[in-house]
């Protein structure tokens, strides 16, 4: 049992059940006059009922629409709100939870001021800076990026705040924690982080003033000082008031140190911030910055300098950052934390707390990391989750008992399927699943060879498929005589997609490997596929694996991977969309030197923005020569022939060429099945390829219409 992080806390004098914190994240699931409408009360319900302690709702607008970061951003700047907001805590505080309002103020940010073409306030007017944030972007992603920019009346103006703006500004914020008192929350947490208002002030690198708040760090801080006071007397002792601040920049030239969050920690809890929330941020201008900070990739990244900052303070502290439950009640156990504020994880499983107190960490669902739900954000969009549907369409998603049981017949083990038989089974229908492999997973098990987590969401279904009334049948080929002697009422077709090697002269070669070829070689699959692409030796090492049952483990087939694998020194993957890029790194971290061509115009366009950053920034890193707009025009012996946009021809030595293209829907055994009269449904990537988020929706929505 996790004893620390599920026993109570306090916070000021706000007693919590447990120390697991929702973490505030924009949501865009507000009304776009700033109300706090059904969709986003049901998000938050849906997340106190799961057992968390504390939701931090985010991000409360404190002068709406002025100074707004998203389209669709909760307001707390008027007595107009105010109602909604009491629902909204109504409905929380039922299932037991707390709620506090983070208060926001975005500053350079600022998205509704360029829409309405409002100067920006700063507290130093500093040259606008692109960097390489939009270099990634599809065509679509960019026009939705940048359609603020281009919105009727839309201008980027900043404005340098003088004293009288910056009285206005802690007046705001003063009355914007007094309204959420009135409007039934708990707390509040002031946004000190992450490049708005507050967090501008205190960063050398924007802040350059010469008065009294700029220099020092004490004079940087001396503004947030204010804003504490402020709230603080304006609703009393007994209401806390808490900040979350930045512990450093990242990839920031000049910007804010581990010494300066240090101190600025001190300064607020001298002001009287009854807690202290540690993050991060990193230089916005960046797309792989983002994955630093705030939207943190590196697991725990952030728990030195929040147990410094521990040290060095008398109030709770707050840590944040891919910190698995464990390790969050290592932290708090050994006095380096006393809170642990979860985002992604409760995006994914919103009843996580509550099954860590059931002891049933086995059936939290799990996060994979993708980026999903914060790539929405960047394109102003709702935020949604791969592996949860139900996030934010909570109303969508309900899962109610079928009137009529029915006989299911799920066919394909994949994320598709295993999800589909999951469902269904937990709505009273007598379900059958089959798959042909000897494994669950499909494509899925073999991915996770490359991108670890996803293994932990095939485990995640394998565990619930197993625990439930479902007849389960592994290496089972069905044809459409099996289906007819097993009269289902319901098809369920998730037999994933079809995998072509394209019609390239010389694809035929021995050196030429498809995305099937390659799982059959490290996974211990068709031994054909080995005697047609390996030489005895490397057939023989395989062969041994497989008796070691190594194959069947995918950790131990990962670490096997790092010393021996039947691929030569020199790659060239042909497609550089989501799997091409992924097995690009997952080959260059094994020593491969490694070259990527897309016939596109784009790289890995089905993964979220962040993800997408993170992976090509480090491809680049590792020498990874990444072409687009290229098609092969042959294969050798040692290597192939490409040709550019502008037609110039160019040799790319090889010793191995992978194919991760030539993926097409796979729906001929739908229409067979639908020829013996049954009801069938295609799911996942057999329908289309949409991957694991595709696979999962697809499965929601089937699963509960039947």
């Amino acid at each position: 049992m996790l004893s620390h992080l599920l026993s109570a806390g306090r916070i000021g004098t706000l007693e919590l059940r447990n120390r697991i914190i929702m973490a505030p994240m924009g949501s865009n699931l507000a009304e776009p006059d700033g109300h706090m409408g059904e969709r986003i009360k049901r998000y938050y319900e849906a997340r106190a009922a799961g057992g968390a302690g504390l939701l931090i709702v985010g991000v409360g607008a404190i002068a709406f629409p002025a100074g707004a970061c998203n389209p669709n951003q909760v307001a707390i700047s008027d007595d107009a709100f105010v109602p909604d907001l009491l629902e909204a805590t109504r409905r929380i505080h039922a299932h037991g939870a707390k709620v506090a309002i983070q208060l926001q103020h975005a500053g350079k940010v600022a998205v509704r001021d360029i829409v309405d073409g409002r100067p920006m306030w700063v507290p130093s007017a500093l040259p606008y800076h692109r960097g390489d944030l939009t270099d990634d972007l599809t065509a679509d992603e960019m026009k939705a990026f940048v359609s603020n920019l281009t919105a009727p009346g839309a201008k980027m103006l900043y404005h340098e705040m003088t004293q009288d703006d910056i009285a206005q500004l802690v007046e705001m914020f003063a009355s914007a924690a007094a309204r959420a008192e009135r409007a039934g929350f708990d707390g509040v947490e002031l946004h000190a982080g992450h490049g708005y208002i507050l967090s501008a002030f205190l960063s050398p690198k924007t802040n350059k003033r010469e008065d009294e708040y700029g220099g020092s760090i004490e004079n940087r801080a001396r503004l947030l000082g204010e804003v504490i006071r402020a709230s603080k007397a304006r609703v009393g002792d007994d209401f806390p008031v808490w900040c979350r601040l930045d512990a450093c920049e990242y990839r920031t030239t000049g910007g804010i140190t581990v010494a300066d969050g240090q101190r600025a920690a001190e300064l607020a809890a001298e002001a009287g911030a009854d807690a202290i929330h540690v993050s991060a941020y990193a230089d916005s201008s960046s797309g792989v910055a983002f994955t630093d900070a705030p939207l943190v990739h590196e697991p725990g990244r952030y728990v030195e300098m929040t147990a410094a900052i521990k040290r060095l303070v008398d109030v709770p502290v707050i840590a944040v950052g891919r910190i698995e439950p464990e390790q969050g009640d290592a932290l708090i156990r050994e006095g380096r934390a006393d809170f642990i504020a979860m985002a992604r994880k409760l995006l994914a499983d919103p009843e996580l707390p509550r099954k860590l107190s059931e002891d049933r960490a086995e059936d939290v669902r799990p996060c994979i990391y993708c980026y999903t739900c914060v790539g929405q954000i960047f394109l102003s969009q709702p935020t949604c989750c791969a592996v949860n549907p139900a996030t934010g369409r909570e109303a969508e998603f309900t899962l109610e008992p079928c009137e009529t049981p029915r006989n299911v017949l799920v066919i394909g083990g994949g994320p598709a399927g295993m999800e589909a038989a999951r469902l269904a089974a937990l709505r009273g229908h007598r379900v059958t699943l089959c798959e042909k492999d000897e494994r669950l997973g499909g494509t899925a098990f073999f991915s996770s060879l490359v991108y670890p987590v996803n293994g932990k969401l095939v485990e995640w279904l394998e565990t619930q498929v197993r625990k439930l009334p479902i007849e389960l049948r592994l290496g089972c080929r069905m044809d459409l005589e099996q289906i007819r002697s097993m009269a289902p009422d319901v098809v369920l077709l998730a037999v994933g997609a079809r995998r072509e090697i394209p019609d390239i002269p010389g694809a035929d070669r021995k050196t030429v490997l498809s995305g099937d070829d390659l799982r059959s070689l490290l996974t211990g699959g068709d031994p054909s596929v080995a005697a047609r692409k390996l030489k005895l030796g490397q057939r023989a090492v395989l062969g041994v694996g497989n008796l070691l049952g190594m194959t069947e483990r995918m950790s131990l087939t990962r670490e096997l991977t790092r010393r021996w694998m039947p691929i030569g020194k020199r790659v060239v993957v042909i497609g550089g969309g989501l799997v091409g890029v992924e097995l690009a790194e997952f080959l260059v971290e094994r020593g491969r030197s490694v070259s990527v061509v897309e016939p596109g115009p784009d790289l890995a366009s089905e993964m979220s923005p962040p993800r997408r950053w993170r992976i090509l920034h480090e491809l680049r890193e590792h020498g990874v020569e990444l072409r687009k707009n290229v098609r092969v025009e042959r294969i050798e012996d040692d290597g192939l022939i490409v040709v550019d946009a502008d037609e110039t021809r160019t040799r790319m030595p090889a010793d191995h060429i992978i194919v991760a293209t030539g993926v097409r829907a796979n729906l001929e055994l739908e229409e067979a099945v639908r020829a013996l009269g049954c009801e069938v449904h295609a799911l996942g990537d057999c329908r289309g390829v949409g991957y694991i988020q595709g696979a999962i929706l697809d499965a929601a929505k089937v699963a509960r219409a039947i």
